[in-house]
């Protein structure tokens, strides 16, 4: 079954282009794209896509407001992948708090697209880890200890491994190597720190552990 998709960006070649490279893909369907945050909503009601590309500065209503909204439902749909120019925006902080599950640049390469929409459309959704551990250095608040909120369970020094890892820039299978264990160990790590965190997906793991100071830190 094809992955569907909703583009929703105001520049009429990026939604083009990005429609474009997407419908080349034999597992990716797009069923709209709109100029707005309005009617991105309403598409996202029509068409119950899988994900959502969503730029962050729209007119009549913006990516963050989008994401707010749509991340309030049930049922985890659409995932959505913010689209940023990356010029220290500060809204995407608040996105990836409101719920967004990646990132991606407007610059990205073809391929680059592809691996966001088909990764966040299985909930692996960190995309680019260069650019979140960019966004978090950079957006974290200043007293990061103070504003990370404490895990409903002491996290194990193995799982501290894993989440200081990710939030590096790590992929799973990097994390795996590293750690010399499994890669279905990694991700039972993760399925249970984000339980311990009540974090909606990984970029949320990642914030955290800026925020937390933990990535900070030396093993």
């Amino acid at each position: 079954m094809a992955i569907t998709v909703v583009i929703a960006d105001d520049q009429d070649m990026v939604r083009t282009g990005f429609r474009m490279i997407l419908e080349s893909q034999d597992d990716i369907e797009v069923l709209a794209d709109v100029v707005d945050g309005e009617s991105a909503l309403a598409a996202v009601e029509t068409h119950d896509p899988d994900v959502l590309l969503l730029d962050i500065r729209m007119p009549r209503l913006d990516g963050l407001e989008v994401t707010r909204r749509l991340s309030a439902r049930d049922g985890g749909r659409p995932r959505i992948v913010i689209v940023t120019t990356f010029d220290r925006d500060e809204y995407v902080h608040a996105a990836l708090r409101g719920g967004a599950s990646g990132f991606l640049l407007k610059d990205a390469s073809p391929a680059m697209l592809v691996e966001a929409v088909r990764a966040a459309a299985v909930g692996d959704s960190l995309v680019s880890p260069a650019i979140t551990v960019r966004l978090l250095r950079e957006l974290t608040p200043a007293e990061p200890v103070r504003a990370a909120r404490a895990p409903s369970e002491p996290l194990t020094q193995r799982e501290q491994d894993v989440i200081r890892a990710l939030a590096r820039g790590a992929t799973n299978a990097e994390i795996a190597a590293s750690l010399y264990v499994s890669l279905s160990t990694v991700k039972t790590h993760l399925a249970n720190v984000q339980a311990k965190l009540d974090a909606r997906n990984r970029v949320e793991i990642a914030a955290w552990a800026w925020e937390s100071g933990l990535a900070k830190r030396n093993p």
